[in-house]
C-alpha cells in the first residue's frame, strides 16, 4: 500500500532545509506510520535530492511525525535553479513511497 492511504502531509522550507510533516489520518495508524516512516527510508527516497541529514521528531500525541531534511534544496529558494525550490513537491513523493498494508 502507498503511504498517502493513512497519511497526508504538509511542507515548509528555511534556507535549505525541507521540513515535511506527516500526519495519519486515523490515530491507530500511528504506530505503522512510525515503523515505515524512518530516517534510513526517508534518506533512500530522496537519494540524489537530500544530501545531508535526516531527523525525525514524533509527535505522538498528533499521531504525526516531523521530518527535517538538511541540504534539501539546491541551497535554498534564492539559489537553486530547481523548478521547486521550495520543496513543495517533495512531500507528494514521500506520499507514494510503499509501505506494508493491507
Amino acid at each position: 500500500m502507498k503511504l498517502r492511504e493513512i497519511a497526508h502531509s504538509r511542507t515548509g522550507d528555511k534556507g535549505n532545509i525541507s521540513n515535511i510533516s506527516v500526519i495519519a489520518y486515523r490515530k491507530e495508524d500511528y504506530e505503522r506510520l512510525r515503523q515505515a516512516v524512518t530516517a534510513e527510508r526517508v534518506k533512500q527516497r530522496f537519494e540524489g535530492i537530500v544530501r545531508g541529514e535526516v531527523t525525525i521528531y514524533e509527535l505522538p500525541k498528533l499521531a504525526a511525525l516531523n521530518l527535517v531534511m538538511e541540504k534539501a534544496l539546491g541551497g535554498g529558494v534564492t539559489k537553486s535553479l530547481a523548478i521547486d525550490p521550495h520543496g513543495k513537491s517533495l512531500s507528494s513523493w514521500l506520499l507514494d513511497m510503499e509501505i506494508e498494508g493491507e
